[in-house]
């Protein structure tokens, strides 16, 4: 599916914003609750510490070394969310044709109102691809995203992202020196990595979530690997079985754990592999044995739906239907109604024909506007603590209008380049993803038969 033209949907009446709603919870102008009372102060007040920031990932131990995001001007933190809002208008009426600003689906309101562009990261790299004549290329999402958007892009087109310090948790749970210690373990195990058995397969295949760094993505494709999306994950597991005796699938346990499931995987064939352990934790005995080889990573978000959860919204809204992320814990996943991408949510949620109460696991800015854009439903979030994902939720309108202001005024900051040499084979694992179609007429849902 591609992206979604913003300028195609209709304006909602109910407010969708994440911010206001937390704003409102703090202030006690709302009863309700959120995971973390910082959540409603600017994140240029946590820039200069190590760390995720508040929301829903910040337990999770960030990488030395990870980006940070220097001293936003004092204009952009003081300016009121009217003023922004004017001027990120004004600026990209002065950019025009030569910017496009992509919104992932899990940003805050206030910087999805002025995407060109909204979707998830593989959908928004492709709507990068069909502006090869824009200049310069916003992403408001998180890292990741912004590498995968600069390996698709044209070399003289910049990728922009607002604030360096939009990482991902769950990305960072599988770096490039851990993942190249595994091979080599796997390689004492299996031996020549290279080399075909009888029916032609070789001992394991790379799958790399698209949530990865490049330098994963790069690992992949030297190794005859392929990257995945939530969408997609099925086509592909079924690609790399066609071609491989086994997975190895990173760095979130859950989706693979779900997708490998539902096409009859034994849970007792995908042992988890835990980088801080020799053999990942396992015997060689079961990893011999073994179809799907998990990596010990997931998604801070998605980790926090429960079955409890599921009982209770049946219990309250009988006849509801329950749609959660494959991200999610088996248990979740096995409990709902349905598990799909942002995007097969999002087209559920659209096509349902009757008015339907919705409980969706998944982030809940995406949820909350679904819920706006979609009024004849009743959609409410599983969770009822409000607990954006801490990382997107870095990027705030006071970036987005200094990063466009200053490309007014001629300079390109924030610029998220890829070297060439990881560049060049994480673009054939990427190519590799896209040749890998699902059968005409399937709809895949991760975790549940398709």
């Amino acid at each position: 599916m591609p992206a979604v033209n913003l300028n195609l949907l209709p304006r909602p009446e109910i407010d969708p914003s994440v911010d206001h709603e937390i704003q409102a919870i703090v202030s006690g102008a709302l009863v309700g609750e959120t995971c973390n009372t910082d959540l409603a102060a600017g994140p240029w007040n946590f820039d200069e510490r190590p760390g995720y920031g508040p929301g829903s990932s910040m337990g999770d131990v960030i990488p030395t070394g990870a980006p940070r995001q220097g001293e936003l001007p004092l204009e952009y933190r003081e300016a009121s969310e009217e003023e922004l809002d004017a001027r990120i208008r004004a600026a990209k009426e002065t950019l025009g044709d030569r910017l496009v600003v992509l919104g992932h689906f899990y940003q805050r309101e206030e910087v999805v109102r002025h995407a060109d562009y909204v979707g998830d990261s593989f959908q928004l790299a492709n709507a990068a691809l069909e502006h090869p004549d824009a200049e310069a290329i916003v992403f408001c999402g998180v890292h990741f995203m912004a590498e995968t958007a600069d390996m698709l892009s044209g070399p003289e087109q910049s990728v922009i992202l607002p604030n360096l310090a939009a990482g991902c948790s769950m990305a960072d749970m599988a770096d490039i020196d851990q993942v190249e210690e595994c091979w080599e373990q796997l390689e004492e195990v299996y031996g020549d990595m290279d080399a075909q058995d009888a029916d032609g397969l070789v001992p394991v295949i790379p799958v790399t979530y698209m949530n990865s760094s490049a330098a994963i993505k790069g690992f992949v494709g030297r190794h005859g690997g392929i990257v995945c999306t939530s969408s997609n994950a099925r086509t592909v597991l079924e690609w790399a079985f066609e071609r491989g005796r086994r997975v190895l699938f990173f760095p979130d346990q859950h989706l693979g754990r779900n997708t490998a499931k539902a096409m009859g995987v034994p849970l007792e064939r995908m042992p988890m592999w835990n980088p801080r352990q020799p053999l990942g934790g396992s015997s060689e005995e079961a990893l011999a044995d073994a179809r799907v080889i998990l990596w010990h990573g997931f998604c801070s978000v998605h980790r926090r739906f429960s079955v409890d959860q599921i009982s209770q919204a049946r219990a309250e809204h009988p006849g509801v239907r329950v749609i959660v992320h494959p991200e999610c814990p088996m248990e979740v996943v096995d409990a709902a109604d349905e598990a799909g991408s942002t995007d097969y949510i999002r087209r559920a949620i659209e096509d349902a024909a009757e008015p339907t109460t919705f409980a969706i696991g998944t982030e809940v800015n995406l949820v909350q506007r679904l819920a706006a854009q979609n009024p004849q439903h009743e959609i409410f979030c599983l969770d009822p603590v409000v607990c954006p994902c801490s990382t997107m939720y870095r990027i705030h309108p006071g970036y987005l209008a200094w990063v466009l202001e200053r490309l007014v005024a001629g300079e390109v900051v924030n610029r998220i380049e890829v070297a060439a040499d990881v560049a060049e084979p994480a673009r054939v694992a990427l190519q590799r993803m896209l040749a890998a179609k699902p059968p005409a007429g399937r709809v895949e849902k991760s975790g549940v038969p398709a």
